[in-house]
């Protein structure tokens, strides 16, 4: 038996998908018994209940061969650091109490830095914490996820812009498709506990090939707006972003650009999805 955290979500869901495709026995963790619906008629177990809640986390776990964890975006939070450490204490406490011998963590590039990150911060502490717990960590640092194209669309199809915030249009950036991250879980947690930091990557695209390929699915010419450094907060928050996430947004980019967020695993997996599939999706 399996437990899978996130089923709401792309990698969750993604990582059950392919789990139950193979036959295994999995159990999804949700909030709400409406969002477990689909995957008791699937052939799943349900446990009804938060993450934050160590009690029962740890009954949940108990007895299992391995678990997909996670630590979900809170953006209601304001001191957004300390609710991520708090967070992954409680779910690697209730791993230590649970004796689980192995956990599938979803975690990212740039974890291997406690600083200088914006929200991957967070995932350093995660991953940290789970390896204090005497389990067996894999942990998936995953690179760019290509759905996060999808906050541009809403521009694109009011405007007919694409926001940049990378200094040149030409910059090839990597991307990984949330499918390819389910893939991989599955695969880890099916293979077995093992202690290793497996950088996840894919295809490479750029401003303008991203541009083009969503202006042709909505069928028309997108314009590229380059936005400066000194207004990536305010393009943010205009986007709807709380100003606490945007701030730690803004110091992620910079991370990025100055070279902290970058592939250092112990192995590379190349997904295989191509990013018209994804927009594809988006837009559906």
């Amino acid at each position: 038996m399996f437990i899978i955290a996130g089923v709401s979500g792309h990698v969750g869901s993604a990582a059950a998908d392919v789990l139950l495709s193979k036959g295994q026995k999995i159990k999804v963790i949700v909030r709400d018994i409406k969002k477990g619906e689909k995957w008791i008629q699937r052939g799943a177990e349900v446990a009804v209940g938060s993450l934050e809640d160590q009690a029962f986390l740890t009954g949940v776990l108990k007895g299992a061969n391995g678990a997909f964890l996670l630590l979900p975006p809170n953006f209601a939070s304001v001191e957004i650091l300390a609710d991520q450490k708090k967070l992954g204490v409680t779910i690697a406490s209730a791993v230590k109490d649970a004796q689980l011998s192995h956990v599938v963590a979803l975690s990212s590039n740039g974890a291997d830095q406690a600083e200088g990150t914006g929200p991957i911060k967070g995932l350093y502490h995660f991953e940290n914490a789970l390896r204090a717990s005497g389990a067996k960590i894999t942990a998936i640092r995953a690179g760019y996820f290509m759905e996060n194209v999808g906050q541009a669309i809403g521009a694109a199809k009011a405007a007919g812009i694409y926001p940049n915030m990378l200094p040149s249009q030409d910059i090839v950036m990597p991307m990984v498709a949330t499918r390819d991250i389910g893939q991989l879980v599955a695969e880890c947690l099916i293979a077995g506990p093992k202690s290793e930091i497996v950088d996840l990557t894919g295809p490479g695209y750029t401003v303008k090939q991203l541009s083009e390929k969503i202006g042709k699915a909505l069928n028309k010419p997108l314009k590229i707006v380059d936005i400066p450094q000194a207004g990536w907060l305010e393009a943010l928050t205009n986007g709807g972003v709380p100003k606490p996430w945007a701030e730690q947004y803004v110091e992620m980019y910079q991370g990025m650009l100055s070279g902290k967020v970058t592939p250092k695993g112990d192995r590379t997996v190349v997904g295989n999805t191509q990013i018209d599939m994804v927009i594809a999706s988006l837009l559906s």
